[in-house]
């Protein structure tokens, strides 16, 4: 038996053992994935589950290094969907039997804001006879703002760190109060008081970041018990800082590689809790999300957005789907997912069953 064999067999894993298995190529990558689809296929089942995802505003307070939807960059079209667009995307999804939203917007914290959120995730429910589950990623904001959200009816928040090592962290956000990472870690910790399942993440193939990095954010999204988890590659902007370091990063084919063993190695680590297919696998390869279904992943997210703003919403060059319809949107992933042999859990919220057990529910 190899090195890889033994630690496949292992109950718990350690920094190195997850080293090696970042380090895998070949026959051995193999392993790791079968690996990660049998503890999948035990643990959470072979249903995928859709979130509509309602990109709502591209208006952001941040200037994230990385993000091309940053205060600072002045050749983004910024916008703003009424109320009505969003209701109607979320009618859209309810009608399809999505039985799940992901809304997300720039980062925005004011009394405005929180209220108008607040009223619209009340509207959500009174228009879709409450069936629908919401996902917010709408950034830092106040406990209190938190709660407001989840008594008005959203259940799970997504809030990625991107890096859990301060010192890239630091290297990817200016240096002041609007993108300290204690705090962002705090307000994880707040979702947790209020009752969301909570949702966090990182970016693989940042500039500066190493293998060991990489094991970390593994070990820390552990630690903080996470129950839902968003990662993908990183895929430069060029309205954006660290677009100067493009051509020292890893090939696009590395870090799409990287992104897979990432999500096998956390299916494996973390056994019931949601993974996302993240939409940047696709922005590399034409059958990413396919491929990160098949190592593990169980979530997707259909754009809903209104095809007038989706371009605008570009974290990201390259991103994909831009010019789809919501239906043309929902045929072609019925058809991608029928590829990996997964069935779509239509009508179902697809909750995180790790939250479930770690609440007793």
């Amino acid at each position: 038996m190899n090195v890889i064999d033994e630690i496949l067999q292992k109950e718990n894993l350690t920094r190195n053992d997850i080293i090696l298995l970042l380090q895998t190529n070949s026959e051995e990558r193999n392993k790791l994935d079968a690996k990660a689809a049998e503890v999948k296929e035990q643990y959470v089942g072979r249903k995928v589950y859709f979130r509509g995802l309602i990109e709502m505003s591209n208006i952001c307070s941040k200037n994230c290094y990385y993000c091309g939807i940053r205060a600072a960059n002045f050749n983004a079209h910024r916008y703003n969907l009424s109320d009505d667009e969003v209701l109607d995307a979320a009618r859209f999804a309810w009608e399809n039997k999505y039985a799940s939203l992901a809304i997300q917007t720039g980062e925005v914290a004011n009394k405005e804001f929180t209220d108008r959120v607040a009223n619209l995730l009340r509207k959500i429910h009174h228009a879709t006879n409450g069936e629908l589950g919401i996902t917010l990623s709408m950034g830092e904001q106040s406990e209190e703002t938190y709660r407001k959200w989840f008594d008005s009816g959203a259940m799970r928040y997504l809030l990625r760190v991107e890096s859990s090592n301060r010192e890239l962290y630091a290297k990817l956000h200016p240096n002041n109060k609007a993108h300290d990472f204690n705090k962002r870690v705090e307000c994880l910790h707040a979702l947790r008081r209020v009752g969301y399942q909570v949702g966090t993440g990182v970016m693989i193939g940042l500039p500066f970041q190493t293998i060991e990095n990489l094991a970390d954010d593994l070990l820390w999204i552990k630690e903080m018990d996470i129950d839902m988890v968003g990662m993908g590659p990183y895929v430069e902007h060029p309205d954006t800082p660290l677009y100067k370091y493009k051509d020292v990063l890893l090939p696009l084919e590395e870090r799409f590689n990287f992104a897979l063993k990432m999500i096998a190695i956390l299916r494996v680590l973390m056994k019931d809790i949601n993974i996302a297919a993240p939409t940047a696998l696709q922005a590399i390869d034409k059958l990413g999300r396919e491929k990160g279904i098949k190592v593990g992943a169980m979530v997707v997210m259909p754009n809903i957005t209104p095809g007038l703003y989706r371009n605008d919403y570009k974290l990201y060059d390259n991103k994909p789907c831009v010019d789809d319809a919501a239906d043309d949107c929902k045929n072609c992933l019925e058809a991608r997912i029928q590829l990996t042999g997964d069935t779509i859990g239509y009508g179902e919220h697809g909750n995180s069953k790790h939250y479930s057990n770690r609440r007793g529910l």
